[in-house]
């Protein structure tokens, strides 16, 4: 009866309002700096005057919290389990960005239950109403139902390295997504680059793979240097948008930003409203 009046109640809430764009954030494989882009990124937006959440999808052994420098009482999983409600998950930064963390130290695997997945479905339609970006830190590489999210969401952002085998993964992972989603919308960010050459030839490679082989045109974010003042900022738990402001990765990740949010994305509104529908068919799907 409670999650019933938690829902009607929330449906009521900025009603009216244009609905958020959702964003997973993906790689091929860890270790490219994935949910660092994350929180970085969406510091940037915010810097913006957007109005941004973060989930930690990486549900158990997510890192958004610790990378932010802050504690969070509960996580992702207590909500999806039933011990506590959506407002009890989302934390703030003093700088206004909020995230749901996915928690740390799992200890037992997430089986997806019909209430846990109504209970997802409930919290993702308050924050499409709640904010004006959400993006989904996914996991590294690929499982059933981080795909079934990807897909449903109006974006994806791949992120990657110069390195043979993370272009090589990302096309993979892009290419993965692109068959079961024709029309997705993909934007690339080669990270962690020595020479800018070297990060504008792998995101080419990249976008000439899709375009040769899956006939799918994609749009280049930029290329984010190797900058030491990253390491230094995961050290201190600070986004290095804020503790360096002036560094050139911070400067190439706020005009990421800006460009980013200047453009309102292909997915109209009513393809919007159509997330959770879409979500709920793909999670759905051979369930019987």
């Amino acid at each position: 009866m409670r999650d019933q009046a938690e829902t009607l109640r929330l449906k009521m809430l900025k009603s009216q309002g244009e609905l958020a764009r959702s964003i997973a954030i993906v790689s091929g494989k860890g270790g490219v700096g994935k949910s660092n882009f994350s929180t970085n990124f969406a510091h940037a937006l915010c810097l913006q005057g957007k109005k941004v959440i973060i989930v930690d999808m990486d549900i158990g052994m997510g890192n958004v919290h610790i990378l932010l420098g802050m504690s969070s009482p509960y996580s992702l999983k207590d909500y999806l389990m039933g011990t506590r409600e959506v407002s009890e998950v989302i934390n703030d930064t003093p700088e206004g960005l909020a995230f749901i963390s996915g928690g740390s130290g799992l200890d037992t695997v997430l089986e997806w239950s019909e209430l846990m997945f109504e209970r997802l479905l409930g919290a993702f339609e308050y924050l499409q109403k709640e904010y004006d970006f959400i993006l989904f830190d996914m996991g590294a590489g690929a499982t059933q139902r981080s795909i079934e999210l990807i897909i449903a969401v109006d974006e994806v952002i791949v992120i990657s390295t110069t390195e043979p085998t993370s272009i090589t993964d990302a096309y993979s992972m892009m290419k993965f997504i692109c068959l079961q989603d024709p029309n997705k919308k993909f934007h690339i960010v080669s990270n962690r680059v020595f020479k800018n050459e070297d990060g504008e030839d792998a995101v080419t490679r990249l976008q000439f793979a899709m375009q040769k082989f899956l006939q799918k045109e994609t749009t280049v974010l930029g290329v984010l240097p190797e900058d030491p003042v990253v390491h230094k900022a995961v050290v201190g738990q600070r986004p290095f948008v804020l503790e360096y402001p002036n560094a050139p990765v911070s400067r190439r990740m706020l005009a990421i930003a800006n460009s980013f949010a200047d453009v309102k994305g292909e997915a109209s509104q009513e393809k919007r409203e159509g997330f959770l529908g879409k979500l709920r068919m793909m999670f759905t799907k051979g369930r019987g």
